[in-house]
């Protein structure tokens, strides 16, 4: 069988560059976040980050909408939102900071590696997102890429307690992700500025409470913080959303998993570290699971059930209605639709349009 090659202007791959997007970001956040852990206490540095990302991507929105706007959910939304926004927002990043309390970094950065794992098999066994075996393959690669490239300063076994809450924390970022799958037709920016101000205000209320927020940090720091926070966690987050609407849990969480690398390359680029060989056994085995996962194609015949909703689209094979008057032309553009029934057979991933048993 033929195998479709990836092509940005495809409907279907921009989950993929939205997913590798929010990979970019992320991982390049590391680097320069270790420079500010030199002013602001890392407790102190968690919550400025995310809060850079609730206010920044609450700005950005305003200005995108001349204004405020509803967040445009569907009925029922909402708890999904608040199951989303207290799994992630909340408990994860207080497991986390138990954790790195107990267990070092070097055994926190490998152990991270199962929010991956974790977000796929739910996706795959809780909520029946379909894989095939080069999308299986696919994620091993990749999560094999990102623990050889923690393993050679890792030494588990020396904080169990640590290695349980980091645990904790990332299931309760795997529960996250696959619940705002849920949600991800809705706005990308008001999601994530949610969990952004969620996280924010929790470690800040954290830190002050454990007594991490002192000394306090000088004000350029924070503010540093504060921007960081706003590209590698917020706009990070809405590409996240962005690819969960595409791809799904599944594949979103292996790309995303590609973050430790772009991070540790850019640590080379601008911190003088050296390439290792761990660092290149990484990059293979996280091309061949990128290559394996770009070069799937899943194509069967199947129905759409009638469905009306709202969420950003563009007029292709699903998107076949009429608009109300006043409407400008321009794509993507938002309004409420109405799917009605369909059966066709086409290359598809399980994105919001695609949910099916198979």
């Amino acid at each position: 069988m033929r195998r479709e090659s990836f092509t940005p202007g495809n409907p279907r791959h921009r989950g993929i560059a939205a997913a590798l997007g929010a990979a970019a970001l992320f991982g390049a956040t590391t680097p320069f976040a270790k420079q500010l852990l030199r002013a602001i206490a890392p407790w102190t540095l968690a919550g400025a980050l995310y809060l850079g990302a609730g206010a920044g991507l609450t700005l950005l929105r305003v200005l995108r909408d001349r204004g405020w706007r509803g967040p445009a959910l569907a009925r029922g939304d909402g708890r999904w939102l608040a199951a989303a926004t207290v799994c992630g927002g909340m408990l994860a990043p207080v497991l986390l900071m138990v954790g790195l309390r107990r267990a070092s970094a070097a055994d926190a950065s490998l152990l991270l590696n199962l929010e991956a794992v974790f977000t796929a098999l739910l996706a795959w066994f809780a909520f029946r997102e379909h894989a095939g075996p080069r999308v299986v393959l696919g994620m091993i690669a990749i999560v094999a890429g990102a623990a050889v490239l923690a393993w050679p300063q890792a030494g588990l076994g020396r904080g169990d307690a640590g290695a349980l809450a980091i645990a904790g924390a990332c299931a309760c970022w795997a529960i996250d992700n696959n619940v705002t799958r849920k949600i991800a037709t809705g706005d990308a920016l008001f999601i994530a500025a949610l969990k952004g101000w969620v996280a924010g205000l929790v470690n800040l209320a954290l830190a002050a409470a454990f007594g991490a927020a002192s000394p306090a940090p000088s004000v350029p720091a924070i503010g540093a913080a504060l921007l960081l926070g706003f590209g590698g966690y917020g706009i990070s987050l809405a590409l996240y959303v962005v690819a969960l609407r595409e791809l799904g849990s599944g594949r979103t969480g292996a790309y995303f998993s590609t973050a430790p690398f772009i991070g540790a390359a850019l640590a080379i680029g601008i911190g003088g570290a050296h390439p290792t060989p761990a660092l290149a056994g990484a990059a293979a085995l996280m091309g061949l699971g990128v290559w394996l996962h770009l070069s799937e194609r899943h194509a069967h015949a199947h129905a759409h059930e009638a469905l009306h909703h709202e969420h950003p689209h563009r007029h292709d094979e699903h998107h076949r209605h009429e608009h109300p008057d006043g409407w400008d032309g321009r794509e993507p553009h938002v309004h409420p639709h109405r799917h009605e029934p369909l059966r066709h057979s086409h290359p598809h991933f399980p994105d919001s349009h695609h949910r099916h048993s198979h």
